[in-house]
């Protein structure tokens, strides 16, 4: 390779560098805002799922709720990926429409019909690309999820549960562990019966707040205002609004994280590929000068 292509090989893979640390940079602090929002959300949204459980222990007579009622013969699920607007963050995406589409598989196979939607550009286009339609795309807010569009999403997928177009509502999400670790997690949403309702550590949390009675069930010890059965219709949107809500913003802190760490991975190759260039380049000349220098002591011996 000529020494003039080699140099501008190395200036064009430090001007690469050079984008990859920024966005790492981008990011690191963007990871940091979303740490603090699931840190915050993270309490509240364990208390609306305690007090929901609460609420449904208490009720003697559940209410009337057709997104309480739980379907006998599950014909149709609903699958929800929660993806980024957004690529160039390793595996984060792919992980996720691999996860939905195996589980997808496995459901076809079982005889039921799947349903997917779908947050995030990446995940859209993807189900677009395998001929997967999905029947609600929400894209444009990954990177900084509001409460209103978790809001619209619970209120699609619970019309959908209500009008009997899904059987069962199932979502997949990345959730934060650290910059350098995510966990796909799958979670059953409605029916609400069949949803993870608890957190980890909450089971004991539970244990200390209530008594249990003859059938091995907690038994709530406060008495509610209005009835706990009128409470539960209330809460019930919100545990949709809330357990989509976290998704979302677990979601963006793993993107975040992911894409750290894929432009730091990034930035350190690009690196190891300036050096490598620089050493070719370096050869090169020697071997210019060398060729140069035996040329010159050529003609000179020629001439005497």
């Amino acid at each position: 390779m000529a020494q003039k292509e080699l140099k501008s090989r190395v200036a064009s893979v430090k001007n690469v560098q050079k984008i990859t640390r920024a966005m790492e940079m981008i990011s690191a602090a963007r990871l940091r805002r979303a740490e603090q929002r699931i840190t915050s959300l993270r309490p509240y949204a364990s208390a609306v799922r305690r007090m929901t459980r609460q609420a449904a222990e208490a009720a003697e007579n559940l209410p009337n709720l057709p997104i309480l009622s739980e379907r006998e013969d599950v014909a149709k699920v609903g699958i929800f990926l929660v993806t980024s607007d957004r690529g160039l963050a390793g595996a984060f995406n792919g992980q996720i429409i691999r996860a939905g589409v195996r589980a997808a598989a496995e459901l076809e196979r079982d005889g039921k019909e799947v349903v997917f939607s779908a947050s995030g550009r990446r995940g859209v286009g993807s189900l677009n690309f395998r001929k997967r339609t999905p029947a609600g795309a929400y894209v444009g807010f990954t990177d900084r999820p509001a409460y209103a569009n978790a809001r619209d999403i619970a209120s699609d997928l619970i019309a959908a549960y209500v009008d009997g177009e899904v059987d069962r509502v199932e979502i997949f999400y990345n959730h934060y562990i650290s910059p350098l670790q995510q966990r796909v997690t799958r979670e059953t949403l409605l029916p609400l019966q069949q949803a993870s309702i608890l957190e980890e550590g909450e089971e004991e949390e539970a244990g200390e707040e209530g008594a249990t009675n003859g059938d091995g069930h907690h038994r709530a010890l406060v008495e509610y205002e209005p009835e706990p059965e009128e409470i539960l219709q209330r809460l019930v949107p919100v545990y949709v609004e809330i357990s989509i809500f976290r998704a979302l913003l677990e979601s963006t802190a793993s993107e975040h994280g992911a894409r750290m760490t894929a432009m730091r991975n990034a930035s350190e190759n690009a690196g190891e590929l300036i050096d490598t260039y620089t050493l070719q380049m370096n050869r090169q000349r020697q071997a210019d000068i060398t060729q140069e220098i035996m040329e010159v002591v050529a003609g000179a011996e020629s001439l005497t």
